[in-house]
């Protein structure tokens, strides 16, 4: 679409509110989750996430570029990241097989160690911060919507 050529749709106040609230309680609750993490068991939550993706993966990898994918991330950004952790233990890379390319991050023992002691502070924080205050009906709603933003960023970005 050429945005030079149509009328702008500028933002209704009910639009508006919407939007804000979603910026800023996204922003404000990614901040108390990460701090949360750091705070009771030293991990950060981009870390966390990293962690959280691999393991959920089969056989606890995944390719790199899969994964910058699945985390809104660039190549570059995880792969600086990926290093932090490689050091820390927590992960490792690996070649992928079949293509001399293709990277693996993979899980060690250590980083499904961290995980698995940080799932619970995650977990309550984000019921504490985000699902408990959610009636039933507003989580399906929710949940509805940001699928159909999800696939739509996807179908986007391709």
């Amino acid at each position: 679409m050429d945005r030079e050529s149509h009328e702008v749709r500028w933002l209704t106040d009910r639009e508006m509110l919407v939007w804000r609230s979603y910026i800023v309680s996204t922003l404000m609750l990614r901040q108390r989750l990460h701090r949360e993490l750091v705070d009771g068991q030293q991990v950060s939550l981009i870390d966390y996430e990293v962690l959280v993706c691999l393991s959920d993966a089969e056989g606890d990898a995944m390719r790199m570029s899969d994964l910058a994918t699945l985390l809104g991330s660039t190549k570059s950004r995880l792969s600086h990241q990926i290093g932090r952790m490689e050091a820390a233990g927590f992960v490792r890379r690996v070649r992928h097989p079949g293509d001399r390319r293709g990277v693996t991050a993979e899980l060690t023992d250590k980083g499904a160690e961290l995980l698995r002691r940080s799932a619970p502070t995650h977990v309550d924080s984000v019921r504490e911060h985000f699902v408990d205050l959610l009636t039933d009906q507003e989580q399906e709603i929710m949940g509805r919507a940001f699928t159909r933003v999800l696939a739509h960023l996807s179908e986007a970005g391709e």
